[in-house]
C-alpha cells in the first residue's frame, strides 16, 4: 500500500541551486524536472507530477528563502531544518488529503499510515536532503567557481553564473534554469559514489561569512 514511497534525491540538486541562484530557481527547476519526470518515467500522472512541484518547493524554496536572506552558516542551518518541517507538514496534508484519490483507499485506512509510514519517511527524506545538501554546498560552489561557472559575487547575491562561452552562445543557453536541471539528472547518478569530501574546516565557511 506505501511501495509508492521512494527516496529521490532530486530535492537536493534543486536546494543547491535555489541556494546559490535563489529560491525562483529552485521553484522552476523542480516543475521542469516534475513534468519531464512525468512525461517519461512517472506512472502518477497530473497528481503525481503536483505532489513532486509542492514536496520539493516547501523544501527547496523554504530553505532558499531564508538563505537569501541570511547568507552565514547559521542562516544555511536555519533554512535547511525550516525546509526540513515545512516538507514534512505539508506532505502530511497532501497525504492525508490527496494520497486517497489516485491511491484507490478510503481516507480512513490512508490515515492509519500517516505516523507509522508517511512520517518516518518524510522524516528521514527530508533528513537526508538537508544533510547532503549541506555536505555538498561548499564543494559544488568552489568547483563551479574553479570552471568558470560561477562568479565570486554570484553565490554572495544570487545572481545567475557567468560563463564567457555561455554567453556567446545566448541567454537560453546562459541561463541558470539548464544548468541546475542538467546538474539533477548527473548528480541524481552520481549522488551516492561521490560526496566530494572536503575538511570540517571548509564547511564552516558555508556563506561566505562567520
Amino acid at each position: 500500500m506505501v511501495l509508492f514511497l521512494k527516496y529521490d534525491p532530486k530535492d537536493i540538486i534543486i536546494t543547491l541551486g535555489g541556494l546559490i541562484w535563489g529560491p525562483m530557481i529552485s521553484f522552476t527547476v523542480s516543475v521542469i524536472v516534475s513534468l519531464i519526470e512525468m512525461v517519461t518515467i512517472s506512472e502518477k500522472g497530473i497528481l503525481g507530477c503536483i505532489m513532486n512541484i509542492v514536496s520539493s518547493c516547501s523544501f527547496a524554496c523554504t530553505a532558499a528563502v531564508i538563505y537569501k536572506k541570511k547568507r552565514t552558516l547559521k542562516g544555511a542551518v536555519v533554512g535547511l531544518l525550516s525546509g526540513s518541517v515545512a516538507m514534512v507538514l505539508v506532505m502530511m496534508l497532501w497525504n492525508y488529503l490527496i494520497a486517497p484519490i489516485y491511491m484507490g483507499y478510503p481516507r480512513e485506512a490512508v490515515a492509519k499510515l500517516l505516523l507509522p509510514a508517511f512520517l518516518p519517511f518524510n522524516l528521514l527524506k527530508s533528513g537526508l536532503n538537508a544533510g547532503f545538501t549541506f555536505l555538498l554546498y561548499k564543494p559544488i560552489t568552489t568547483a563551479l567557481r574553479r570552471t568558470g561557472y560561477l562568479s565570486e559575487s554570484a553565490v554572495e547575491q544570487n545572481q545567475k553564473p557567468v560563463l564567457a562561452w555561455y554567453c556567446s552562445a545566448g541567454p537560453f543557453c546562459s541561463s541558470a534554469y539548464i544548468r541546475c536541471v542538467s546538474l539533477h539528472f548527473f548528480m541524481s547518478f552520481k549522488i551516492g559514489i561521490k560526496l566530494f569530501p572536503r575538511s570540517v574546516r571548509e564547511y564552516s565557511t558555508f556563506g561566505g561569512t562567520s
